[in-house]
């Protein structure tokens, strides 16, 4: 920008510490120049814009788009911190565990989790996962259309989540749109009506177990130790926050956004039906393209690094959504390449915090697409329909109606 330091301070509350050619005017949760291809242009609105900028929007904070930055950052837990996670900050930030616990506090609870999303665990889950996939397929395939993500993928990870937790199946809409609030609000007392409301409904079904013990994530947590100790009430309803808002939507935006692109790639369609063993690899591809995370940090402690000053205070969004899009990254990274060697992305974070459950959602991905393309071979986007999405910290794909021709 050509304005001086003190025209921008007066005019968007810039403040002083931050250089003027490192402002960018971007909304994470309305900017205009999103569509309903959200990480398409997310990137192109992002093309002119520094590595590291200011934008003055929601109380103002850094944005980070660059992968080896992001890195760099997550890891380094003394500077940035992950103890608050809410833009524009909130006088009592939501507590979730492990997520906004800082190494190496939270790598008992991280041990504690990790067993139940171990790889073992995972595979034992397959056979009972696609039975899920394939009666949920098999109630849309002779109507030659869905809404993918109301009949589907918003049914398919979730109802897996739920089961793991211990959650009655039945509620799963009741608690999509309590995830789904939970990730439009911005107030502090929004936030913490909702996270409230989540955590009655584990209060509740912990109490339910203490009677009635099952083989559930739920019951495991409270005959959990930690550092010698059993984990305490607190403590099991903050994992269990986390839990819930990561199991009911993350799964199902990723693969949203995913078969929203193939629903454009008749080419690659066809090559994954006929070879289902591409099907992984284009997984892979849809995870890398279709990032769907940004994770704030707080700064705690002055620094200055790659140029600029972060302050103590500073909220520092890392955009991992995007990482996938950065043709330094990803020759060609706008293209959907089934046969791309190296797919270099940051969907699921790195270092300290990776996402526990990424092996899951990995899994989950694939076999409901092998599952669909056993029976759906060939589809394609209704023309003319709307979509719509969420963006923010978490995005989201609202609709996404397809279509296909019904053999006699």
């Amino acid at each position: 920008m050509s304005t001086t330091t003190a025209t921008l301070e007066k005019t968007l509350g810039i403040p002083p510490h931050v250089k003027p050619e490192q402002v960018f005017e971007f909304d994470i949760y309305a900017d205009p120049r999103i569509t309903d291809d959200v990480q398409g242009s997310y990137a192109a609105a992002l093309r002119g814009a520094p590595d590291i900028f200011w934008t003055p929007a929601n109380g103002g904070h850094w944005m980070v788009q660059r992968g080896d930055l992001i890195t760099e950052i997550v890891k380094d837990y003394e500077i940035f911190s992950a103890r608050e996670m809410q833009i524009p900050r909130v006088p009592d930030p939501p507590y979730m565990i492990p997520l906004s616990v800082d190494p190496p506090a939270n790598l008992p609870y991280r041990a504690a989790l990790m067993p139940k999303f171990s790889p073992r665990e995972v595979a034992k889950l397959e056979p009972h996962m696609r039975e899920i996939a394939t009666k949920l397929i098999d109630e849309v395939v002779a109507k030659g259309e869905c809404d993918f993500i109301r009949e589907i993928s918003s049914r398919f990870p979730v109802s897996i989540f739920m089961e793991l937790m211990g959650l009655p199946l039945e509620k799963l809409r009741e608690f999509r749109i309590i995830a789904d609030n939970y990730f439009n609000a911005r107030s502090n007392e929004d936030l913490a009506r909702l996270g409230g409301q989540i955590m009655g409904i584990f209060s509740d079904l912990m109490e339910i177990r203490a009677r009635e013990p099952r083989d559930d994530l739920v019951t495991s947590l409270m005959n959990t130790e930690v550092d010698g100790r059993a984990l305490t009430r607190d403590e099991i309803l903050a994992m269990c926050l986390v839990l819930f808002l990561g199991g009911m939507d993350t799964v199902t935006n990723v693969s949203g956004f995913t078969f929203q692109r193939l629903a454009e790639e008749p080419a690659v369609q066809a090559r994954m039906a006929a070879d289902p063993t591409l099907i992984p690899r284009a997984v892979e591809e849809g995870i890398r393209l279709h990032g769907v995370i940004c994770t704030p940090r707080v700064v705690v402690q002055d620094t200055d690094k790659h140029g600029v000053s972060f302050r103590t205070g500073d909220m520092v969004l890392n955009i991992l959504s995007q990482v996938g899009r950065d043709n330094r990254a990803n020759d060609h990274a706008d293209a959907f390449d089934i046969d791309r060697e190296n797919k270099v992305h940051l969907t699921f974070s790195t270092g300290p915090h990776l996402c526990l459950g990424h092996i899951l959602a990995r899994a989950e991905i694939r076999i409901l697409t092998e599952e669909w393309f056993k029976r759906i071979p060939s589809f394609r986007a209704k023309p003319g329909a709307r979509h719509g999405f969420r963006i923010g910290t978490v995005h989201a794909l609202e609709a996404l109606p397809l279509e296909w021709d019904v053999s006699a």
